[in-house]
């Protein structure tokens, strides 16, 4: 168990980096299998991974993964690791680099330690220092969902003067804001606390804002799971950007 040893944010490092590894190799495997069969041998693979490693590394913590039965133990829980073991499926299945591996730790009401693990790019961002790109000069960049983008995208976008950047995973997205791939990243119409909380654990500790649409605080493990909206962007850009959420998206 050396190599599980260390803190929180070392192991939640280590592991997403050895999931995305292994995802890596499942996806060669995979090579010659339909898109449907991959997308679930991954998932699962990962997920075994994942939720054996915390066992070994963490006996007593609650692990809450997209892809394991929420038998709502977590409520009662002081510390809960939350999983997404594969971030991006459709891409991970396509044989593309935006999809993502995501572990969190929830410690008494706040996100501790997290990590972004980006596999196909050998890439993995984790608290608690994590270096933030800078701005660019030009004009700004608002990175959305290349396949489900939102109906308001155009209107944000004329809004904040900004260029679209579509891409996969939501790991993906937010870790394009922490390299200074993009400036910008909105969500809304669905998406759970798996989906954000290694993410937004990262991107805070680069020190970029987060925050649902309307600016309340993003809370994890509860008892509904569902977390269907975020912003995420660079400090100095959060009252801009809320003005015109509150302007295209919320009213």
């Amino acid at each position: 168990m050396s190599d599980l040893a260390g803190s929180d944010d070392a192991l939640a490092a280590r592991l997403a980096t050895d999931a995305g590894r292994l995802l890596l190799v499942v996806r060669t495997e995979q090579a010659h299998a339909d898109q449907a069969s991959r997308k679930a041998v991954g998932d699962a693979a990962a997920h075994e991974f994942l939720t054996a490693r915390l066992a070994e590394a963490r006996p007593h913590d609650a692990v809450f993964s997209e892809e394991g039965i929420d038998d709502l133990a977590r409520l009662d829980a002081s510390r809960v690791w939350i999983v997404d073991p594969l971030d991006g499926t459709r891409e991970f299945s396509e044989f593309r680099d935006d999809w993502a591996v995501h572990v969190a730790l929830w410690q008494d009401g706040e996100l501790v330690a997290g990590a972004v693990a980006l596999p196909a790019s050998d890439l993995t961002f984790a608290t608690p220092d994590v270096p933030l790109a800078a701005a660019s000069a030009g004009r700004l960049r608002l990175v959305v969902s290349r396949t489900r983008p939102p109906a308001w995208t155009t209107a944000v976008r004329q809004a904040l003067g900004a260029d679209v950047v579509p891409m996969g995973s939501a790991g993906a997205k937010v870790m394009a804001v922490v390299r200074g791939v993009a400036d910008v990243y909105l969500h809304a119409g669905g998406q759970y606390e798996w989906d954000s909380a290694a993410p937004v654990a990262v991107a805070r500790a680069a020190g970029l804002h987060a925050s649902r649409l309307d600016g309340s605080p993003l809370r994890y493990n509860c008892r509904n799971p569902l977390l269907p909206d975020l912003v995420i962007c660079r400090p100095e850009l959060t009252d801009r950007v809320h003005q015109v959420v509150t302007a295209c998206v919320l009213e």
